[in-house]
């Protein structure tokens, strides 16, 4: 294992090639930092290549652009969500934009630049990061989202008017990062830029922040730019070696390698474990004279583990679980005993020591012996223990036990999680407020609560439960190591909003339940404990020691607000030492060692946390990394190691052991603490591991074997008998499952699995005579000339099963570029669209008369442009646009007064393809009542599972492989009855 480098003592004199921490004042630190280069090269100097340093700025790279005295001030944020609430709270002094996150990525090529060790990195020249903006392509159909040149367009224009410009991108380092990126690549003038950040988008949080601009804490952007720097350094070239070693498409990074480790090991644990038979022996009692009658079935009383099976669809009237309920342990976890419960007045006690020693029963013939000698044994209790037992409330949540509980009660992954938790903090839409902050800020890993929020939240529960609830002093909870105390747990900006009240307001789906989860625990956790009252009783009977105890709700304390959900009292009988019991029935059970639990998000989130694998923030890009690369699959909410992530595991461990140790991963992140505090420099750290990094990925390049073609997966082609192999596309770079065969020359076999292959038809082409061919796209099935290329007809499949047309052209012109306009066939029915795409855009809806539908007047202008808007239609329905469009892409959903005015005119509802005609036998992973086949509504003719009582269950499930099989079998067979063509 590796030797993590040691921190330079603090009593010691620093190394020589360690900047030594100096005492100096806040604002001195300050300055000095933006004297530091970052490693960045400045947007002056790539765009004209020259040398010129600006070390007196407050922001490196900037230059003078305006003079001060502007029109408003200018807040610049990262999302138009957050944009949309800010402005809530500032007038008209103020304009708020976003950049739309980052505004600007490491260049990915060599072209043109010179040495560049690894792409977009300048490791002999001090490590200068090469950042280049997307501005587009003109070859390249863009969808939705602006570049990030004109983003950068767009702001550059509203900073040269701008007073002042305040970056106000999010509170931790990455958004540190974005606004010094920001200034740089604008060259904002230092003098007029500044630095706000709040933990929370309330209005006093705001107003103090804009009372309190700050510069660009340098010292934090040179930590983020190291990581930056080093997940490059590490990504690129192992990626690079993986794909001359095993296949095209692979990758490899610093953090998410590790993670799929974490998978590997505990799925090669599972494969070796070897379980092991032990019983259990469980009296069943009652005091005596208690007139409890029992009968005791022999037959009954020996019961046997069953083989697990899988759980049946409950009925569609099945109670759904309680969403504040802890998570149910899966089958694999835990064995039900198959005792029965026990009747009122009996309890049941089991068998802890025999002679005085621990009891270890290894088979069903040990167990009939210690059955035999109990024949005829009175029991008497020997000890009765009755205490009192406080049960404390959990700190707030963080990042990673708010991923880790959302798991466990809600049932959500860590994806689903943050997302629903970043539009809570940027700000939801609730009737008659606007768009409303509701938590703080998510990403954290600190517990602190603020002095005002903790005398908000106690008042809360005084007024809402009383006196016995609150308690005399408020509750702190220590934080992890590597917290940033000047963050805030995650918590909402407002006790006052209820979830009941927020839930009357519109707030509903993920996001309430989320918010509820959200706020009680915050309010949970200031308040008083719960108390239990606890019973230990003791049994002898003959040479055996038996073992019970009771546990009974004496005072639900902060359980009022969070109830553990599923919670069962074991309440016992009157009893008292020296009394004898009545022995009902003596259970033997047979049970077999379990192996170690797959991960799920939960727990893999907390076993990341542990390691030190990443930072919060990160676990849900990581989990989801992992399976879109084909390392890891996940079925039932439990994560599978794939062949492929079992063979690039040992590849990398054999040859990159400090890639891949926890240590080193971990000792990363305190480095990067290290460098924000000044005691490493930013260079000395990357220089210590580009040293031996490079000798060892000279070293793999020879000695790492080779592993060319698939990764086997123990299974056949059920087309020509051959091995299936796991694969990564070169078009879609996402791993797929298909034959070996494919490479044959002299018998090939093209079988993927999921991919039906093309089919002759007996319907000709309408332009060349030809058959037509019915192909699979990723839109579903459509019908395509077997005279490609030679002609590209095409035909979709129309509601009605019939095939048509997918593009017939029209008399009628394109008002932009004089084109013929064509009608196609689109997702939402006909529309005219120019045959001059890709270049002209433009896209016409179809009147109830054929003809181009002329543009409804709404009455309503764009408040970007100015120029009118006009009604589109969505997938969700039909929404007010721009006519600017594509030069402006403002879009706002119709208001309940527009849709009565307009009803007449509004565009009809697209007819929707019947659903194929496939059995669900799938069950709700959230309430376990049955699922439906839904449509996805992000395209690709993608399907998921929904759950039959939504809204009421919001749970969903991707489809499995096998159902995606069976639809695709039911779409082909729905496809296969048209018998004529219309245009």
């Amino acid at each position: 294992m590796p030797t993590p480098r040691k921190k330079p003592d603090a009593e010691k004199k620093t190394p020589a090639k360690k900047a030594p921490a100096r005492k100096t004042t806040k604002k001195a630190d300050a300055e000095a930092a933006a004297q530091i280069p970052t490693g960045v090269e400045p947007a002056a100097a790539r765009r004209k290549r020259t040398a010129a340093a600006s070390t007196d700025r407050s922001v490196p790279g900037a230059t003078a652009s305006s003079g001060g005295k502007g029109k408003y001030d200018l807040v610049i944020v990262e999302s138009p969500a957050k944009a949309k609430t800010i402005n809530k709270y500032l007038g008209n002094a103020y304009k708020v934009l976003a950049s739309y996150g980052h505004v600007r990525d490491l260049a990915t090529n060599k072209k043109g630049v010179k040495d560049e060790e690894v792409q977009g990195i300048n490791i002999s020249d001090g490590w200068k990061l090469r950042y280049v903006v997307d501005a587009g392509s003109k070859n390249k159909v863009r969808r939705g989202r602006r570049t990030q040149r004109e983003i950068l367009d767009e702001l550059q224009a509203a900073a040269g008017k701008a007073n002042r410009v305040l970056l106000a991108s999010d509170p931790d380092r990455e958004g540190e990062a974005i606004a010094w990126h920001i200034a740089d690549e604008l060259q904002l003038n230092p003098d007029n830029t500044y630095r706000i950040t709040f933990q929370e988008i309330t209005k006093s949080a705001i107003q103090t922040a804009l009372a309190n601009p700050e510069a660009i804490n340098m010292d934090r952007v040179k930590a983020q730019e190291a990581r930056r720097a080093m997940d490059r350094v590490v990504g690129f070239p192992l990626s690079n070696l993986l794909g001359d070693k095993v296949q095209y498409g692979l990758s490899a990074g610093r953090v998410q390698s590790v993670a799929v480790r974490l998978i590997v090991e505990r799925e090669l644990e599972i494969e070796a474990f070897k379980s092991e038979e032990y019983w259990k022996l469980t009296a069943l009692l009652t005091p005596e004279g208690s007139g409890v009658t029992w009968k005791a079935v022999a037959s009954k009383s020996k019961i046997f583990a069953k083989k697990k099976v899988e759980k049946p669809a409950l009925a569609a009237d099945a109670k759904p679980e309680d969403p504040n309920a802890p998570e149910k342990p899966d089958d694999d976890e835990e064995e039900k005993s198959g005792i029965p419960e026990a009747p009122e007045g009996a309890f049941t006690a089991e068998l802890a020591k025999w002679n005085s020693a621990e009891l270890a029963l290894k088979s069903e013939a040990d167990t009939d012996a210690v059955l035999k000698a109990l024949e005829g044994q009175p029991f008497v209790i020997t000890k009765v223990e009755q205490k009192d037992q406080q049960q404390k409330p959990r700190a707030p949540f963080t990042t990673s036990t708010m991923q880790q509980d959302a798991n466990q009660r809600l049932r959500f992954t860590a994806k689903r999680t943050m997302d629903t938790a970043q539009r809570l903090y940027e700000g939801v839409e609730l009737t008659g407020l606007g768009p409303t902050a509701l938590i703080t800020y998510m990403r954290t890993d600190s517990t602190r609560i603020s002095a005002d929020a903790l005398n908000t939240v106690r008042g809360h529960i005084q007024q809402a439960f009383g006196d016995r609830y609150l308690p005399a002093k408020a509750n702190f909870y220590a934080s992890g190591k590597s917290a940033q105390e000047a963050h805030e747990c995650v918590r909402p900006t407002d006790v006052a909003m209820t979830p009941q009240r927020a839930g009357s307001l519109g707030l509903a789906g993920d996001q309430l339940r989320l918010y509820t989860l959200i706020y009680n625990r915050f309010v949970a956790c200031q308040m008083t404990p719960a108390l239990f009252a606890i019973t230990n009783v003791e049994i002898t009977a003959g040479a055996g020691l038996f073992r019970t105890t009771g546990r009974i709700l004496k005072f639900d304390g902060y359980m009022r607000v969070l109830p553990p959900g599923k919670r069962e009292d074991t309440e016992l009988p009157p009893l008292a030492e020296k009394q004898t019991l009545n022995r009902l029935d003596l259970f033997s059970t047979q049970h077999f060692t379990q192996p170690p639990p797959r991960f799920n998000d939960g727990s893999l989130v907390r076993m990341l946390e542990k390691e030190g694998i990443g930072r919060p923030s990160t676990y849900a890009s990581i989990i989801q990394t992992i399976q879109d690369r084909g390392y890891v699959s996940q079925k039932d909410r439990r994560f599978y190691a794939t062949g492929l992530g079992k063979v690039i595991t040992k590849l990398l461990k054999d040859h990159f052991p400090k890639i891949m140790d926890y240590k080193f991963t971990s000792h990363f992140e305190e480095e990067l603490d290290e460098i924000e505090t000044r005691k490493f420099q930013y260079e000395d750290v990357l220089n210590e591991f580009w040293g031996s990094f490079t000798k060892e990925l000279e070293a793999a390049k020879t000695a790492m074997p080779q592993h060319r073609g698939g990764i086997p997966t123990g299974e056949m082609c059920p087309k020509c008998g051959r091995p299936l192999e796991e694969r990564i596309s070169r078009k879609t770079k996402k791993p797929f499952v298909g034959c070996s065969g494919f490479a044959d020359e002299a018998n090939p076999c093209k079988y993927i699995v999921g991919v039906i292959e093309p089919e002759v038809t007996d319907i000709p082409c309408p332009k060349c005579g030809k058959f037509m061919l019915k192909r699979q796209g990723k839109s579903g099935f459509f019908l395509g000339c077997s005279g490609y290329p030679d002609c590209k007809t095409t035909m979709n499949f129309g509601p009605d099963g019939k095939p048509v047309l997918s593009s017939v052209e029209t008399e009628y012109t394109c008002e932009k570029c004089g084109k013929p306009l064509a009608k196609r066939e689109g997702s939402r029915g006909p529309f005219l669209g120019c045959t001059g795409y890709p270049k002209c855009k433009n896209i016409v809806d179809i009147g109830p008369d054929g003809k181009p539908a002329k543009p409804i007047e709404t009455g309503v202008t764009c408040d970007k442009c100015q120029s009118p808007m006009t009604i589109k239609r969505g997938p969700r329905g039909p929404f007010l646009a721009c006519t600017a469009y594509p030069k402006c892409r403002n879009a706002k959903p119709l208001s309940a007064e527009l849709k009565e005015q307009l009803k007449d005119v509004l565009p009809p509802p697209p007819v929707k393809k019947p659903m194929p005609n496939v059995e669900i036998t799938e069950a709700c992973p959230e309430c376990e009542g049955p699922m439906k086949l839904q449509k996805s509504r992000f395209g690709g003719g993608k399907f998921f599972l929904s759950c039959a009582k939504y809204p009421k269950c919001k749970g969903t499930k991707k489809v499995t492989p096998e159902l995606e099989l069976k639809i695709q079998e039911a779409e082909a067979a729905a496809a296969s009855a048209p018998v004529e063509a219309t245009a």
